[in-house]
């Protein structure tokens, strides 16, 4: 089996964490988000990973190699010289992804949720089509590409449409395929969408499946949908391996707590927070639906609310945070200091008030 993870490039919206690392290396529930797909596809038997990537590779080289041991999984880079779509990337790798005729996992590098790649295979071998896509139930399918299915054939796509005005279903690409490596024969070396241009060929030949995805999803590419996967994600911690959760007088709901962190005296933790490695907590902290980063401290009596702490910050005594703030890598923001969905570039320091969502450069 093989897998391949479209990365892609800079990672704008997740600024301004990306500034310091690639966003597959940024860590979600503790863990770089990338390692999530990677644990999954090695699960699944994947034994050739490939990594689609147009943006500093060698940095997530060394961080990677650990991976292959421990999963005994070989990962490869397909590094595009210019962004080559959803498409592109798997002509690309067409050497690694065609060397035998087993179906390719194909994932977006922002999705989190439970994978389920074992089922998804089977269903997918039983069906006999060429690819099937994961697909995931909305509440507003009007903001998405919605997929309507054949009325005779169960689970056979008939049609997608983009953004539809009136209701024709409620199920929407969730970012993850198996196809075979035929498809990849429809597709040429050049910037190219798997959603635009091969999955329509596939819908002609009627062969173009969907499986429904069961639990929670979330693209995770943009901080408040960052916060909010957080969020579903420790609820399925909760539901599936609870040890790993904190407990104590100080936890309130579901809490990830890095076993070489320090919480002060008097702290209200949660719902929905995770501490990373090193970070130190100062008495009387209040902390909610946020991720603090490695090495990170929050000093007495501040207030985190719907943020994201990057590493090596500080947060001053009283402080006050919240509306979906970021603060980059070694942001300092003084005692006392109120901020309200700032976005704050990497080494910073906010001496006074930021009242109204902006980016501080």
């Amino acid at each position: 089996m093989k897998g391949l993870i479209l990365v892609g490039g800079y990672g704008t919206r997740l600024r301004p964490l990306t500034l310091s690392i690639p966003k597959p290396l940024v860590e979600f529930g503790n863990r770089p988000m990338i390692l999530h797909q990677i644990e999954a596809l090695a699960a699944a038997g994947c034994t050739d990973i490939v990594l689609a990537v147009n943006y500093k590779p060698e940095v997530m080289v060394g961080a990677l190699k650990q991976y292959e041991e421990e999963y005994g999984v070989s990962i490869t880079f397909s590094v595009e010289e210019e962004p080559l779509g959803t498409a592109g990337p798997l002509k690309l790798a067409e050497k690694v992804l065609k060397k035998d005729d087993t179906p390719i996992f194909v994932l977006n590098s922002d999705v989190i949720c439970e994978y389920p790649l074992a089922d998804l295979l089977k269903f997918h071998n039983n069906h006999g089509g060429e690819a099937t896509i994961v697909a995931t139930k909305v509440d507003e399918p009007s903001k998405y590409g919605v997929i309507v299915h054949d009325r005779d054939v169960p689970n056979l796509i008939e049609r997608f449409v983009e953004k539809p005005v009136e209701f024709v279903g409620n199920r929407i690409n969730a970012g993850i395929y198996v196809i075979n490596p035929t498809v990849i024969d429809l597709i040429e070396l050049k910037p190219t969408s798997i959603e635009q241009e091969t999955f329509p060929q596939l819908v002609e030949k009627k062969s173009l499946y969907s499986y429904d995805l069961q639990g929670y999803w979330m693209d995770v590419g943009q901080p408040k949908d960052f916060l909010s996967g957080m969020c579903l994600y420790l609820t399925a911690l909760a539901k599936n391996a609870p040890k790993k959760l904190a407990t104590g007088e100080f936890v309130n709901g579901n809490v990830l707590i890095d076993p070489t962190a320090k919480i002060g005296k008097g702290c209200k933790i949660g719902p929905n927070v995770v501490i990373g490695p090193n970070v130190v907590i100062g008495d009387g902290v209040r902390i909610q639906r946020s991720t603090i980063l490695k090495e990170s401290q929050i000093k007495d009596h501040a207030w985190v609310q719907s943020t994201i702490v990057g590493w090596k910050s500080t947060v001053g005594k009283w402080a006050r945070l919240e509306g979906v703030t970021v603060l980059g890598e070694d942001v300092t923001v003084k005692d006392e200091i109120y901020v309200n969905g700032g976005k704050v570039l990497p080494h910073k320091t906010i001496k006074g008030n930021v009242e109204t969502p902006q980016i501080i450069m």
